[in-house]
């Protein structure tokens, strides 16, 4: 048996997010063909943690029967080896050849149930699914398969699986230390819905004798009997999420609140209470999935996420905790406690948030050639600041300065800490400069967005004709467009730290004008200390004739 090594590492990015602090915080929305307004399948991922994301190509490969795959950790480690297959698709970052496209969200559920002793974590599999499968079903099929014969190392984890035509949620978790295999289920998401999931199993009751809709794990009930974590004579109905993820406080209000508000805004006459987020008793939990109040469009999408509550009694650019400028950012620990100890305190968790280290939107479309169909609109750092551009799936080569650069060092080159600078920056008077980046954002990706048709046919064009051609021009545009629009953020960060140096603003002739705080933020400090800032009423002539600069 010859023993051989991945060509590269899809999920290198994936595998930085699981070695940094804070890993259980990533956001998926899924959109089938009927709820989009171009049947195209979307997925989202939101990859959130500390860490520096490099962008990755695999190119299709070919191996000799025997072969095998050697599987390591992310210090490099060998873990073990599994059987290779003969043929291995090509998969731009977190979409394949086939128009195939894999996102995640990780659940703690039962910490009791992960098993350090299973060879795959969650992101062996993702990568080994789109290296060797062309649909939603047969990922499903490989991917617990996998782990059946080699054991799952990962705790609990929510997949978003799209291709051309289907979109379907697998949840799965553990046995437990030295245990076989895992308990799973997964569902499809019915033509004309939408569902989302953020860091907490969503599937609850599910059909047993529903295989085109729903396939399951033989065990996933009877494991929950045997370990307590289901009575079957309580006469309620088995549930995933209650049984293996069960409610708290604690992660309604940290992943059920996101989920809360993609629906709010995607169906806003469906008014969805926060009382479920807010962990209310008696509160019904949200659907699994929901009719949108419109088709989707790619826009639609990337709007939605783009969210910190804003326009709810949650939204986070309010409040004296935001600042005198409205800033939506809070800085980890998400907890806290005061004087009593007994009592804890927790920051709003919203999708958009400045720990996410890449984040994508994937379109599948079945009225085009996988090639063409294919696109993975990819950004770096925090949603909101973000600016989506395309990477076709059928590129051979991806825009270098997403691949290069590191945590521990600034660079002009990496893509990555050009976003990092200009979102940073705006933390210093984010309500002032928030609409000059949304208006370099909106410029950019409606420009792409607006040329996607006819980049569509041209490619189409070629791809009988020429498809070398074909290939060139995809590469060609994904690669020139990327590094754009990191030339475009350079400028825009350069342009912010003049503009706003030193807490003022320069006006159009460049001269800095003060601007001060604003009035409610002002309000809020004197009360706070009244007695800290007033002058005497005697004295307050002299005193501004004296602090005048």
């Amino acid at each position: 048996m010859k023993k051989t090594t991945a060509v590269a590492i899809t999920l290198a990015c994936v595998s930085m997010a699981v070695f940094s602090p804070h890993t259980n915080a990533c956001t998926n929305l899924l959109v089938t063909k009927g709820a989009s307004n171009d049947g195209s399948v979307m997925i989202t991922y939101t990859c959130d943690g500390e860490f520096h994301p490099h962008l990755e190509y695999t190119p299709a490969a070919d191996f000799q029967p025997g072969d095998s795959l050697e599987i390591t950790d992310w210090h490099g480690e060998t873990r073990g080896w599994i059987t290779q297959v003969e043929h291995t698709y090509a998969v731009v970052a977190l979409i394949n050849e086939h128009q195939l496209a894999i996102s995640e969200t990780t659940f703690s559920g039962r910490e009791e149930l992960r098993n350090n002793e299973g060879l795959l974590h969650y992101w062996d599999m993702i990568s080994l699914a789109l290296q060797r499968t062309r649909t939603a079903r047969e990922a499903i099929d490989i991917m617990t398969d996998l782990v059946a014969k080699y054991g799952y190392r990962s705790t609990g984890e929510s997949f978003s699986i799209a291709d051309p035509n289907e979109a379907w949620i697998l949840e799965m978790i553990g046995p437990g230390e030295g245990g076989k295999g895992a308990q799973w289920v997964a569902v499809r998401v019915p033509d004309g819905f939408i569902s989302c999931h953020a860091n907490k199993a969503r599937i609850g009751e599910f059909p047993l004798d529903d295989p085109e809709n729903c396939l399951y794990s033989g065990n996933v009930i009877s494991f929950a009997v045997e370990k307590g974590y289901y009575d079957p004579g309580s006469g309620e109905p088995f549930r995933f999420g209650e049984a293996y993820c069960p409610s708290t406080p604690r992660n309604q209000r940290y992943a059920d609140a996101r989920v809360w508000s993609i629906f709010r805004r995607a169906a806003p006459s469906q008014d969805f209470s926060p009382d479920y987020h807010r962990a209310v008793e008696s509160a019904e939990p949200y659907p699994l999935w929901i009719k949108p109040d419109k088709p989707l469009s790619l826009a639609d999408v990337f709007s939605l996420m783009r969210d910190h509550y804003e326009g709810t009694d949650y939204d986070m650019t309010g409040g004296i905790d935001a600042g005198p400028y409205g800033c939506p950012n809070r800085w980890r620990p998400m907890t806290f406690s005061l004087d009593d100890t007994t009592v804890q305190y927790a920051w709003e968790r919203p999708i958009s948030t400045q720990q996410t280290g890449f984040s994508f939107v994937s379109q599948s479309r079945s009225r085009l050639p996988d090639h063409i169909g294919g696109v993975l609109w990819y950004g770096v750092d925090d949603t909101y600041t973000t600016c989506y551009f395309p990477l076709y799936c059928g590129i051979d080569a991806i825009p270098e300065s997403y691949t290069i650069g590191s945590l521990q060092k600034f660079s002009w080159e990496s893509a990555w800490w050009v976003f990092n600078f200009v979102s940073n920056i705006a933390c210093l008077k984010y309500s002032y400069m928030l609409p000059e980046i949304q208006e370099v954002q909106s410029d950019i990706e409606g420009t792409l967005i607006a040329l996607q048709p006819a980049v569509d046919a041209t490619a189409l064009g070629l791809s009988d004709s020429n498809p070398q051609l074909m290939t060139r021009y995809l590469t060609d545009y994904c690669v020139t467009h990327g590094e754009q629009v990191v030339r475009r953020w350079r400028e825009l960060g350069e342009r912010l730290l003049t503009k706003y140096n030193d807490g003022y603003v320069k006006d159009e002739d460049g001269r800095p004008r003060e601007k001060g705080y604003p009035e409610g933020w002002l309000r809020e400090v004197v009360r706070a200390r009244p007695d800290q800032f007033r002058l005497p009423v005697r004295d307050t002539a002299a005193a501004e004739s004296r602090l005048v600069d």
